[in-house]
């Protein structure tokens, strides 16, 4: 049962426990980076004779890894090419467009900075590749706070599996279930899920509000980052987000 966003929603404690550590989801949950991921990918698909892919045909695949989403679109699309040359080519466009521009969601990079200054350990776990992942937080300045890092690439398999969430809690040496995640996708909430870790959800897509795997995040923001505060969310994780 996800618990409502309200001053009242926490419960009390008056134990103080070692800072929980938090898995941060990078595209959609800490910058807004979709927009440059539908265009690099629509125009590599372009390259390929594909020039219908919209960005409704996009958002099917938010929260899912790159690799991943090329191999669905190969086979859809009947592309002949391997699938590391449209892996490498949608990276390249990407990057191009994330050092020109990202956008960081303002209450994210205030909720990280809240973060660090308290203790939390922090990591990123995401479905980009990592030279992504390096550059966006080297773009936004959010590598000074975040520094370390999981990319599907690195883990044998993407989510909804648990994999990257559990790599990340390996490298913090923390237990699973100590840590807490925030995640903007389905899939994402779902590999949180799988991993036994405490959930915090804000979805990007406001037509996926209502799926299912977002039924087992503690702390739930319906309305997306217009609703997310960091002072909410850090309550929630303080107080033990039970």
């Amino acid at each position: 049962m996800s618990i409502p966003v309200s001053p009242s929603s926490a419960p009390a404690t008056g134990s103080h426990p070692a800072p929980a550590p938090v898995v941060f989801d990078l595209d959609g949950t800490l910058v807004d980076s979709e927009p440059n991921y539908y265009e690099a990918g629509r125009s590599v698909l372009a390259g390929y004779g594909v020039t219908d892919f919209t960005w409704e045909h996009h958002a099917r695949f938010i929260g899912i890894g790159t690799r991943e989403t090329l191999e669905i679109l190969k086979r859809e699309y009947g592309i002949d090419a391997p699938l590391d040359e449209l892996l490498a080519g949608k990276n390249r466009a990407y990057l191009e467009r994330a050092r020109a521009h990202t956008e960081v969601f303002p209450e994210m990079r205030t909720f990280v900075e809240r973060l660090h200054a308290a203790g939390h350990p922090l990591a990123v776990a995401s479905g980009s590749s990592r030279s992504a992942i390096e550059t966006v937080l080297a773009a936004t300045g959010l590598d000074a706070w975040l520094t370390v890092l999981v990319s599907a690439e690195e883990v044998a398999h993407g989510k909804p599996a648990p994999d990257v969430f559990l790599e990340a809690a390996r490298r913090l040496g923390a237990e699973p279930r100590t840590c807490v995640v925030l995640e903007d996708a389905p899939p994402g909430a779902e590999a949180a899920r799988r991993a036994g870790m405490r959930c915090i959800a804000i979805p990007y897509v406001p037509e996926t509000a209502a799926d299912p795997a977002f039924g087992s995040a503690g702390l739930f923001f319906p309305g997306g980052q217009k609703e997310f505060t960091a002072e909410a969310a850090h309550r929630w994780i303080t107080a033990g987000g039970s």
